[in-house]
């Protein structure tokens, strides 16, 4: 009898030995999915139009967007460009869009279930937003300003009625989502177009430049005012739009940029933002 009593208390002290460490082996699984899940490299998201966009170089023609990652450490920080080309901050927003076939990898539904706490989004509208707000073709502009304004319009892409808003209005839409999730957003206004007058370029992009940045400061976020940064350059180059015009741009196209003229807007954008010491992202950003 005594016999089976120990065969028995032995067994159990087995048991507990083996429930332990089966505990044991489930909290060192959960903490190192935590360590691995703490240690994921954050995502730096560009959302825009075709002058942020990879593009494929079609007619020599680039967007700053496909350069970016060359100025940063991607081993610590991953970038996805989802700037699509010939959008604005409605289309883009709504995923309203005259082709849908450039819509497949995704607007803003898309990006916007990714975004996750510790992620960037860097954001940059302003050529587009510029259309008409209810034309038969594209429908892609928004109001003037930064305010509440609206207007309600039938589609006529769509063929459904749409209230559009003010172009701030839906930069703010962006900036209150991403930050809702944990996620830092930065905001350019747009590029310069290779436009002079009397020497100098024409800045400002009718005041949607300008727009953004007030946007971005009134949301808290941080800024580059690419629209003047990209300027002074021009300016500064010796020979004036001659030399932008054959360095930076082709003959026939004054908005969007040769290699030469996305690189520029890459290392540009980069730089301001290591200038700007974003808390976990700018130093990231490689040394000259």
């Amino acid at each position: 009898m005594k016999i089976k009593i120990k065969k028995h208390r032995f067994v159990l002290e087995k048991l507990v030995v083996m429930k332990k460490n089966v505990i044991g082996v489930l909290i060192i699984l959960a903490l190192s999915s935590f360590i691995i899940n703490s240690k994921k490299k954050p995502t730096l998201y560009l959302i825009g139009d075709s002058t942020v966009e990879d593009g494929n170089g079609g007619k020599g023609l680039w967007g700053w967007g496909k350069f970016l990652p060359t100025f940063f450490d991607t081993s610590k920080i991953s970038i996805r460009n989802y700037a699509q080309g010939g959008t604005s901050t409605r289309s883009f927003y709504t995923g309203g869009i005259w082709n849908k076939n450039l819509n497949n990898r995704g607007m803003w539904d898309t990006v916007s279930t990714k975004l996750v706490k510790g992620d960037y989004l860097l954001i940059q509208f302003g050529f587009n937003d510029q259309s008409p707000v209810d034309d038969s073709t594209r429908s892609r502009g928004t109001l003037k300003g930064i305010g509440g304004d609206s207007v309600v319009i039938y589609n006529k892409v769509t063929k459904k009625p749409e209230t559009v808003h003010s172009f701030g209005w839906y930069l703010q839409q962006y900036i209150h989502f991403a930050k809702s999730k944990g996620v830092t957003v930065i905001v350019c206004s747009s590029l310069p177009k290779n436009i002079w007058k009397d020497g100098a370029i024409v800045r400002g992009e009718n005041g949607f430049a300008d727009w953004a940045i007030q946007a971005a400061k009134k949301e808290n976020c941080a800024t580059i005012d690419l629209n003047n940064l990209i300027s002074d350059i021009y300016e500064g180059e010796g020979g004036g739009e001659k030399v932008v015009s054959e360095k930076y741009h082709i003959a026939t196209d004054n908005t969007h940029t040769t290699e030469s003229g996305a690189r520029l807007n890459a290392a540009t954008v980069a730089k301001t933002i290591r200038n700007l010491k974003i808390s976990g992202l700018s130093k990231l950003v490689l040394k000259d």
